[in-house]
């Protein structure tokens, strides 16, 4: 039977603003709760038109399919954006492991059924769909469909082993007990195709329109499933979700969980949180949980007792200060993250209060060695320790650069100039007006500098005079290691005199070649 929910006029009249929707629920007789459009936005028509053939093929059999997860999610935030189409993993059903790794190919939409995986299978050759089964034993076939990869899974329950993420699946003909599986209710949301029907057992329109954060199951039955969802939880508080309490908790309690899960996986959403347009209430989520000393235990080692003696700023707060004024570009983010996880390493307290002489250093260390345990590629770590490295060398210029300081600057941050000068803004977090305004005269005077000096050298490919080949030809040597000694020279007189004719760069080198008679007898 079909129950009219009441709702107030002026909410009423948001919702069809926000979502063009009213609610019109059904409790059907395995208590699924479907959620009628009426004024159907365009992109839900669009949708249905789009994969009319695939559904039909569905209904033809007697089968029924839905789309599932966040692009339900987003479409129903905003109705006027197609459906997600995201290289990242669908976030309401969790990758599964297939043979000890994680499936690498993810959905651009994810669909579920109550057909078998046989039938699918079936069905998208009778379309002539391409398809993959690596997943068939969990219920899912991946197909592509109109150029868009897709996955079809069959309605599962899933028991897990508490050690393990390979889970038990057990098929189901009944899409509640699908979407009771999801991550939180407002991904446990489908779309019935083609008929635009919207099943939300969970009420996780509800859930979107109070921007509360719940699960389907009860938390602890959900967290031990998949204890990933801990730390996704942290990227859905930075989206200004605020969860049930009991979230809080649940992740306080089954933090050491998150051990079983791969790195690749944790490292994939830390990468999402870092870059949502502002981070800081995930970052604090997984520092007062508990959950960030299971796989960032640097950040939590930020929150340094103060000195009884001299006020010190707390590096914690600064540190996701710091986070939260970048733009959210993941390098430099996680720059930003890690720009100061050498100080605990580094504190002394002195006369003067506490420093952290070499942090930078130490720092960029540090920061290789928790990145590599992530499983982060090297050339991500390449960048992100250097940004670390450097982060402080800005800070001697109020002492005087000279041109050749400045092309040092320019040649040691090399591809990364622009992230670093914008990471060293943003590590200014002070209160004090008049020290903020003279650190961003300070940047803004070395950048006029630097844009002097690139218009009249070639800057950002600073390199001696003279190149290999003409080193060995005015020195008669083969290749080698004196060779390399030469270019360090000449590119020493570059960055400290700027450019010479080649004429005086042989000079230069002869002389040098001449004084260095270590070299010749070796």
């Amino acid at each position: 039977m079909f129950v009219v929910i009441i709702i107030p006029a002026c909410i009423r009249s948001w919702l069809r603003r926000r979502y063009s929707l009213y609610r019109v629920t059904q409790t059907g007789k395995q208590g699924q709760v479907i959620s009628r459009l009426q004024g159907v936005p365009t992109r839900f028509v669009e949708l249905a038109t789009g994969t009319a053939s695939l559904t039909q093929g569905f209904v033809e059999i007697g089968r029924r399919i839905y789309l599932v997860g966040g692009s339900v999610r987003d479409m129903i935030v905003d109705s006027s954006r197609p459906p997600r189409t995201s290289s990242l993993p669908d976030e309401s059903r969790d990758p599964i492991e297939v043979d000890g790794s994680i499936r690498s190919v993810s959905p651009d939409l994810d669909f579920t059924t109550d057909a078998t995986p046989e039938e699918t299978e079936r069905v998208l050759r009778s379309l002539r769909i391409p398809t993959w089964d690596q997943g068939k034993k969990f219920g899912t076939i991946g197909c592509v469909f109109e150029g868009i990869k897709c996955e079809i899974t069959t309605h599962r329950t899933e028991n897990y082993d508490p050690g393990s993420r390979k889970p038990h699946v057990e098929f189901s003909s009944q899409i509640h007990q699908d979407l009771s599986r999801r991550d939180f209710t407002i991904n446990a949301i489908a779309l019935s195709l083609p008929d635009l029907e919207i099943v939300d057992p969970f009420d996780g329109i509800g859930d979107l329109i109070a921007r509360r954060l719940r699960t389907p199951i009860p938390v602890s039955e959900s967290f031990n499933d998949d204890p990933l969802r801990m730390l996704r939880t942290a990227r859905f508080i930075a989206k200004g979700f605020q969860p049930d309490p009991d979230i809080a908790q649940g992740v306080s309690q089954l933090k050491d969980r998150l051990e079983i899960v791969s790195r690749e996986r944790v490292r994939d959403e830390l990468d999402k949180l870092m870059i949502e347009p502002d981070p800081s209430q995930g970052l604090w989520f997984i520092v007062n949980t508990g959950l960030a000393e299971y796989f960032l235990p640097e950040l939590p080692a930020l929150a340094l007792e103060q000195d009884p003696v001299h006020r010190h700023k707390d590096v914690l707060a600064h540190t996701i200060a710091v986070v939260s004024k970048t733009n959210p570009d993941r390098i430099l983010r996680l720059a930003a993250l890690f720009h100061d996880v050498g100080k605990p390493a580094t504190r002394k307290i002195g006369p003067s209060g506490p420093s952290f002489h070499f942090h930078d250093v130490v720092g960029a260390k540090m920061t290789m060695r928790r990145m590599r345990e992530l499983r982060y590629p090297g050339h991500d770590i390449e960048q992100v320790s250097k940004l670390v490295e450097l982060h402080l060398r800005f800070h001697t210029y109020k002492m005087g650069w000279t041109d050749s300081a400045v092309r040092r600057y320019v040649r040691d941050a090399g591809e990364y100039l622009a992230r670093l000068n914008e990471l060293t803004r943003c590590d200014c977090t002070t209160r004090n007006q008049s020290k903020a305004k003279a650190l961003a005269d300070r940047m803004d005077s070395l950048e006029r500098r630097i844009d002097e000096l690139k218009g009249q050298e070639e800057l950002s490919a600073l390199r001696p005079d003279l190149s290999g080949d003409e080193v060995m030809e005015v020195l008669g040597l083969p290749p080698g290691p004196i060779i390399g000694k030469a270019l360090g020279f000449l590119l020493e007189i570059r960055i400290n005199e700027g450019p010479l004719s080649k004429e005086e760069a042989i000079g230069r080198l002869m002389a040098w070649w001449s004084d260095r008679g270590d070299l010749q007898t070796s």
